[in-house]
């Protein structure tokens, strides 16, 4: 998992040395990308972010910030573990377009945590997004609610490292197995994507869109097999792939249908296929 002080500061000195960058395929047309940047993702003590809103949320709803499962303040969620409705008052620090913190969101929620078939964190804020967008500025990141797109050119936007690393959906991992965790469906970036510790929980955009597909959260660090750090690939036949050097992230796409009016979470709701506690 993509934390940030195992190792970060060491992975910062050796970066890229050895990834070699993905070699751009030749496209059939052109299309035309959105501007990536900072604005609306956040950085935490130990993660990064991003305030998010859902295809049907309201400008005067609460605003949401999300991040990784791993990421939760009180600790790693267990295998099988959901948490919901968890009192929180963790602070968040609100980048603009350029990578500068420009205020400080609260939370007084964690909506919904788990590791358990994907590895998120959601926030519950004390602000609106309208609030946001009137005292900064800035607007929330949209999450798509369509699976994402094998061979779409992405950007993972550090707000931890405030740094953007850009590269394209290699393919997608019938289950990710990382310690005690599995992840379903998990997104394999191409090469080009060496993120690193504090990395975790940044927003995954695809730049036709700029919509939210996923959320980052690990890589395979040192070429070992399922241990933490280390996640292996295991197909439906339960063949184990080991690609060191190669970095993931989990799906968003489920997560609107589990939030109704007010962005309010409903587990039970039509669609919902998150887990439950």
């Amino acid at each position: 998992m993509n934390k940030p002080l195992l190792a970060a500061l060491s992975a910062l000195a050796i970066a890229g040395v050895g990834a070699a960058p993905a070699v751009a395929a030749p496209q059939a047309k052109a299309v035309k990308a959105v501007t990536v940047n900072f604005a609306g993702t956040v950085s935490l003590s130990n993660c990064s972010g991003s305030v998010i809103r859902f295809p049907n949320s309201a400008d005067s709803d609460p605003a949401l910030v999300l991040t990784n499962g791993h990421c939760l303040e009180t600790g790693f969620p267990a295998p099988g573990e959901v948490i919901t409705g968890q009192s929180s008052s963790r602070s968040f620090g609100l980048l603009n377009s350029s990578g500068s913190r420009v205020g400080t969101l609260r939370a007084n929620q964690v909506v919904y945590s788990t590791m358990t078939d994907t590895d998120v964190t959601i926030y519950r804020t004390t602000t609106t997004y309208a609030a946001i967008k009137s005292s900064y500025g800035i607007s929330p990141l949209t999450v798509q609610d369509t699976h994402p797109t094998a061979g779409s050119a992405i950007k993972v936007v550090s707000g931890y490292w405030k740094r953007i690393y850009s590269c394209d959906i290699d393919g997608f991992v019938y289950r990710l197995k990382e310690g005690d965790w599995t992840w379903k469906d998990s997104v394999r970036y191409t090469s080009a994507c060496n993120t690193i510790g504090g990395t975790s929980g940044s927003p995954v955009i695809d730049t036709a869109t700029g919509k939210v597909v996923a959320v980052n959260n690990t890589g395979n660090e040192d070429g070992e097999r399922c241990t933490e750090n280390n996640p292996c690939e295991v197909d439906a036949n339960g063949t184990v792939t080991v690609r060191q050097g190669i970095n993931y992230a989990e799906e968003t796409y489920l997560i609107p249908a589990c939030f109704t009016t007010g962005n309010k979470l409903n587990l039970s709701a039509a669609g919902c296929t998150l887990p439950k506690p």
